[in-house]
């Protein structure tokens, strides 16, 4: 049975996601998680983008011991030496260098023919072959170019050294026959005396991005790639997570095994969730809310009896823990850690006194704190901003005009308070207008939404919201989880105002796109 070899770009497509910014910190707790895993190489960033990239690439190529770590590299010299310096200290370099090759993209965004494109692959894939054993090339949107120039594309680049071939549908235009077909033809006629690995990379601008990642592995792909909860620009790419379920649950069709770790499915899902601020469907296959909810009477009575009538997945498969016992107010630090390990939740030693503190807080207005509480509580975030200032808590008061007014508490690390008052139409403007007094930035809320991430009356909020900071148009997305929905409203706008001030602050670099024209 042949191996699927997995990689995962959600660090560096998926962060292409509107309003999605993953710190240098958060990204490398994903990568961690992903080694858990048990990704095969993680697409760590674009290292000649900025600063902040490089060293984010840096540091997950010396976080990573079983992982290969790739950086991504235009066609371009000074980008494929910026992957050499990012990577150089990881114990599995790789690097995907790329180069468009449709008709639309020759004649608009480089301006060049197909000999001049031929020359630059064989430039450039030689000079990153130097420097890596391992070299993954991509003919960007390569599912709109012309089949025989196709193959004659990448057999200059696996004739200058390319290893791994990925075949990208950028715009989410092919359909599953279409691109099986261009993956059967290209693995039945390159010719090369070793071996040859080709991939997909799937966009889901109409909805089949995992169909069509499925369909090449089943016409001779040994890897894949996508993103975590499929996010990533436009509609998205293709969901890992559900690739992975999917090979497992046919394995009679596809014919295929892979190395993944499918009980650590929901939390790399979570962890994902939590860092980029969007929210999981219900709906979302695999691990959606509803994924294994029955509301119909009779397939409730059929998973009763037999839950294989309706479940083709079982919940413990992806992780999804059930007979476990909750805990309460009464429960203690050991307790609580061993929940943490049960649920194997990400966590530092350093972290513990925080959580215990926030889950003790919790137990005092719940009776029982299910697994979804303790997800919930590790899922937020402390946010700090500028003199070290945190979010203490809030007051609501209503006014004879109609008007609420709201009172918002900040504190240091020196126990100092600085108090803000504002009024607003309703609770939630109210809230904001405190905040936007407190930060003094020009920003717009572009999107809110409230989900309860638990169960019952009792039920934990998520807030998501999404804010543009009007001085360089740039949207970031935040989160904020609390039992009071006001509250965690105001976790969440405050997360973003301390992003918003960090970008004008220079501590967020302001990237270069890979889709900007080479320079070299």
């Amino acid at each position: 049975m042949r191996v699927i070899e997995f990689l995962d770009t959600t660090l560096r497509d998926g962060e292409q996601t509107p309003g999605v910014n993953f710190s240098i910190k958060e990204k490398v707790t994903i990568a961690k998680q992903l080694e858990k895993w048990r990704i095969s190489a993680i697409e760590a960033g674009f290292p000649a983008a900025s600063p902040d990239s490089f060293e984010a690439v840096r540091q997950i190529a010396a976080a990573m011991t079983k992982t290969a770590v790739t950086g991504l590299a235009r066609s371009v010299k000074s980008d494929i030496d910026a992957c050499y310096e990012a990577l150089k200290d990881a114990k599995y370099p790789q690097i995907h260098v790329f180069i468009a090759t449709s008709p639309i993209h020759r004649e608009f965004k480089l301006q060049k023919s197909k000999e001049e494109i031929l020359t630059q692959i064989t430039e450039h894939v030689s000079y990153a072959r130097e420097r890596f054993e391992v070299v993954e090339f991509s003919p960007e949107d390569a599912t709109r170019t012309e089949l025989e120039y196709l193959l004659e594309v990448v057999q200059t680049a696996v004739d200058a050294g390319a290893t791994y071939i990925n075949i990208p549908d950028t715009v989410g235009f092919t359909t599953p026959q279409h691109y099986g077909e261009i993956f059967r033809y290209l693995t039945t006629n390159i010719k090369s005396d070793r071996e040859i690995i080709f991939s997909p990379h799937c966009h889901n601008d109409l909805g089949m991005a995992v169909a069509n990642t499925l369909s090449a592995i089943k016409n001779g792909a040994g890897r894949v790639e996508g993103t975590i909860n499929g996010i990533g620009e436009r509609a998205g790419n293709a969901a890992l997570e559900e690739v992975a379920v999917a090979l497992e649950i046919r394995k009679d069709f596809y014919d295929v095994t892979s190395p993944i770790v499918l009980k650590e499915t929901l939390n790399t899902s979570e962890l994902v969730s939590r860092f980029s601020g969007i929210a999981i469907p219900r709906n979302k296959a695999v691990v959606g809310g509803n994924a294994f909810s029955h509301e119909s009477g009779i397939h409730q009575d059929g998973v009763l009896k037999n839950p294989l009538t309706y479940e083709i997945i079982t919940p413990e498969l992806v992780g999804v823990k059930k007979n476990s016992l909750p805990l309460g107010k009464l429960s203690g630090r050991h307790a609580f850690v061993e929940k943490l390990k049960e649920l194997d939740l990400y966590f530092e030693e350093s972290d513990v006194a925080g959580l215990f503190a926030r889950f003790k807080n919790l137990a005092d207005k719940k009776e029982k704190i299910t697994d979804a509480d303790i997800r919930a509580l590790v899922a937020g975030t402390e946010i700090s901003n500028r003199d070290g200032f945190q979010f203490k808590d809030l007051r609501l008061d209503s006014q004879s005009d109609g008007s609420i007014q709201a009172q918002v508490t900040f504190i240091n690390q020196d126990e100092e308070e600085v108090v803000v008052v504002e009024s607003g139409k309703g609770s939630v403007e109210a809230v904001f207008n405190a905040i936007d007094q407190f930060f003094q930035q020009e920003i717009s809320l572009e999107r809110y939404h409230i989900d309860a991430i638990t169960d019952g009356i009792d039920a934990q909020a998520r807030v998501l919201v999404a804010v543009e900071n009007k001085a360089t148009e740039t949207v970031f997305n935040a989160s904020g989880i609390d039992f009071d929905v006001l509250k965690a409203s105001a976790i969440a706008y405050i997360h973003a105002n301390v992003m918003v001030q960090k970008e004008n602050s220079g501590q967020i670099d302001k990237k270069l796109s890979e889709k900007e024209l080479p320079t070299s």
